[in-house]
């Protein structure tokens, strides 16, 4: 079902509509540079993972690393884009002090993925209302150097650790017009990445970054002049930097100005944008066949192997779950982070029961690891151990508040749960005379109550059970406690 988004800007003039497009650099997952055998670890000390090929020394010629190639090609696959058997490197030529060649190895005219389509999801609680974003392309380039401005008073240093890292830019067509649309489209990308393993998605540590366009117009008006903020890191700072972007541009119309095509950086700290290079201008960057690298030809086998390598991906997964009996938005949120979907699969094929272990899971094992900071991949309770919980409490060993006991016990020690209920006396009991006893005291305790009961006033029928189940510490099996207390109370 798709909806359009109502998404405005309330200007003085009446409304506006916001168009929105996102070109994400995704860095590729590989142990290697994308033309040379360079590490590519995060975090190492500056300069220290530099090849001779990255340096651009004199003679030094690129080797494509296929690895690159066969991950940007199982994304476009994991979108359906299609993936073009013949592509070619041009060289993108700019002076920059992080940038040793004097240019950039990029994709321009002959991309390696062409137009794919990505279904998102806007809002979060109704996750059946889609909508398809365009992908125009997905290229393969080589990431710049880093500038590193807070090393010395008065010069920049420059860390070429980054250089010539494979990146994949994935440019989406103007399609989105809200800032939650952006947002749902980068997580939806990021899980796909993830789920396919050709990105680790850290926005924090710069490995997926995206570079904002933005421009306003009256509701179904023509385009209006777009902005291209860089370099922005995670999903609520695409978000912000839309909605202050937008804002931004209305007043400036309005107000009798024009919009001005430009680079424009994010201000997180104040939640703005600033202008940082005019584009009024296009750069001329010379762009030209790479001479010192062949065109890529892909062999029908290779293209085989990147289809069979792709696992199930969060739409097909998230259908499956569905057909389980699991509700949409358990699906949704279960299927988001590819950590907690192979968790929860692991959970089913160790016997837990679909529904049950999804409401288990989204509740009580995401709620505790909430409250403790954890990640799901640090969980002290392993899918095998939850599988043993849950066929507690639905043999009737585990009431739900035993179970729940169980499980904080779980957490602290990692024990398993039937050693937990040997060791700590936490089995529920059915015993129909025990019980009985209990609930003949707690009656002959409370005659007021009682006669309230017997005079029509039903509601105390709560009141008796939450006695017994105290009097009992709660291990008396509630569906027992409620047939007998219908007997006795008459």
């Amino acid at each position: 079902m798709t909806e359009a988004s109502t998404y405005r800007i309330q200007g003085a003039t009446g409304e506006w509509e916001v168009v929105i497009g996102l070109e994400v650099h995704a860095q590729v997952t590989s142990n290697a540079k994308l033309f040379s055998g360079a590490a590519t670890a995060f975090g190492a000390e500056p300069n220290t993972q530099v090849s001779l090929v990255d340096a651009a020394m004199p003679g030094m010629l690129p080797v494509p690393n296929m690895e690159c190639i066969r991950q940007a090609v199982r994304t476009g696959m994991a979108i359906d884009a299609q993936i073009n058997r013949w592509s070619r490197f041009d060289r993108k030529n700019y002076f920059y002090a992080d940038l040793p060649q004097g240019y950039q190895i990029s994709q321009l005219f002959h991309p390696l993925v062409g137009e794919g389509a990505i279904e998102i999801s806007p809002d979060d609680k109704n996750p059946d209302a889609t909508k398809t974003i365009g992908v125009e392309r997905i290229h393969v380039e080589q990431d710049a150097g880093k500038l590193m401005h807070d090393q010395h008073p008065t010069r920049s240093y420059v860390d070429l650790n980054r250089s010539g890292v494979a990146l994949m830019e994935i440019v989406s067509r103007p399609d989105m017009r809200s800032p939650a649309e952006a947002g749902a489209y980068l997580r939806k990308l990021r899980a796909i990445l993830r789920y396919v393993g050709s990105c680790d998605g850290n926005m924090e540590e710069g490995s997926m970054r995206a570079d904002v366009n933005v421009s306003v117009r009256k509701p179904g008006g023509e385009l209006g002049t777009r902005t291209e903020t860089k370099n922005v890191n995670s999903v609520r700072f695409v978000m912000a930097a839309i909605e202050y972007e937008a804002k931004r541009q209305v007043e400036v119309i309005e107000d009798g100005g024009r919009i001005v095509q430009e680079t424009r950086l994010f201000n997180v700290e104040s939640g703005t944008t600033r202008s940082m290079r005019s584009k009024e201008d296009a750069h001329d960057y010379r762009y030209f066949p790479d001479p010192d690298l062949l065109p890529l030809e892909l062999e029908e086998a290779f293209l085989a192997e990147c289809r069979a390598s792709l696992p199930e991906l969060p739409d097909a997964k998230r259908k499956r779950y569905e057909s389980l009996g699991i509700s949409a938005y358990q699906a949704d949120v279960l299927t988001a982070e590819v950590e907690a979907a192979r968790w929860f699969d692991a959970l089913l094929d160790a016997g837990a029961k679909p529904v049950a272990a999804a409401n288990w899971t989204t509740s009580e094992l995401f709620g505790a690891l909430n409250r403790t900071g954890r990640d799901i991949a640090d969980s002290p309770v392993s899918p095998a151990q939850a599988a043993e919980l849950l066929a507690l409490v639905a043999d009737g060993t585990l009431s739900g508040s035993l179970a729940k006991q169980v499980f904080e016990v779980m957490l602290e020690t990692g024990d398993a749960p039937s050693k937990i209920v040997e060791v700590r006396g936490l089995k529920q009991t059915s015993d129909t005379g025990a019980i009985e006893a209990v609930i003949a005291e707690v009656i002959a305790k409370s005659p007021n109550q009682l006669a309230q009961y017997r005079g029509g006033k039903e509601t105390l029928f709560g009141f008796f059970v939450g006695q017994t189940m105290k009097a009992m510490g709660g291990k008396a099996n509630p569906a027992v406690v409620n047939e007998l207390l219908k007997k006795a109370l008459g």
